[in-house]
């Protein structure tokens, strides 16, 4: 198991107009000043736990081992949700039990969850309304001075899960084709789907064939490119991307208001 680095990462929807990101990182450096903060992103859309996870996931493992991941996209703050404190066999963990966990964990070996109990780790007196600065930047800050694991709290056997569709293959026209959705949409505008190359792959061998047709809201795409500037200007084109899934693009344009594609949409290699 890897121990604490002075490294913490900060993922929230909190945007940056308003002070909380600032609160969060001054009680993080009131504890351990000298701690290092990186921000992955505070732009999550409000509430959207599914896209954070996602995020977190995405970039987590960019990161050297014993880094402290603080994640806060938390609808349920004030509720009975519980507080979560992970180690895994690279990293450490801290979000509230929204399934926001659910992908970056899913990637992980040696998972170890506990609940952040012990007062001691968190500012007293402690309100209902904003965990990031009062239970989760505390909490991280005392994880990077070296506190032992169960001291924050009790071992637990099940957390949320995040309720993921998973690619699904059907029969369409005849042929074997492999179906999975938009997953993700970035701030360009691109739609990640939640085919990786491994499901091309997979629908490669099923299908002997080498190049998929993509077809999605009524759009039609033949083969993959290999970058963004391989891209015809007009025309809806897809990649592997850097995360490793099928990404479809309009170069130099927003995929997603062009198209008018939303999270969901169904996507099929076929």
């Amino acid at each position: 198991m890897p121990h604490p680095a002075g490294l913490i990462t900060l993922l929230t929807d909190f945007g940056t107009a308003d002070w909380f990101v600032a609160s969060m990182k001054g009680v993080i450096l009131s504890i351990n000043p000298q701690a290092t903060i990186v921000d992955l992103t505070h732009e999550i859309p409000p509430h959207a736990v599914g896209n954070a996870a996602y995020v977190l996931a995405s970039c987590c493992r960019s990161f050297p081992t014993g880094t402290v991941h603080v994640a806060v996209v938390d609808p349920g703050v004030g509720s009975q949700r519980r507080p979560l404190i992970v180690q895994t066999a690279r990293y450490f963990f801290l979000a509230p039990d929204n399934g926001l966990l659910s992908h970056a964990l899913g990637q992980e070996e040696n998972v170890e969850v506990r609940e952040i109990e012990n007062r001691r780790y968190r500012l007293e007196p402690l309100g209902r309304t904003f965990d990031g600065r009062d239970v989760f930047a505390p909490a991280a800050a005392w994880l990077t001075k070296k506190e032992s694991l169960p001291s924050f709290g009790s071992l637990l056997q099940s957390y949320e899960n995040l309720q993921v569709r998973m690619p699904q293959w059907e029969q369409r026209e005849g042929r074997a084709a492999l179906t999975g959705e938009v997953a993700y949409i970035d701030r360009f505008g691109n739609l990640i789907t939640n085919l990786s190359a491994d499901h091309v792959k997979q629908w490669q061998e099923a299908t002997k064939r080498s190049r998929p047709v993509i077809q999605f809201s009524g759009h039609r795409i033949d083969g993959l490119v290999g970058s963004y500037r391989e891209g015809e200007r007009h025309r809806p084109h897809a990649l592997i991307n850097s995360g490793g899934y099928v990404e479809i693009f309009l170069s130099e344009s927003n995929a997603s208001v062009r198209l008018s594609v939303m999270n969901g949409e169904p996507v099929c290699l076929t």
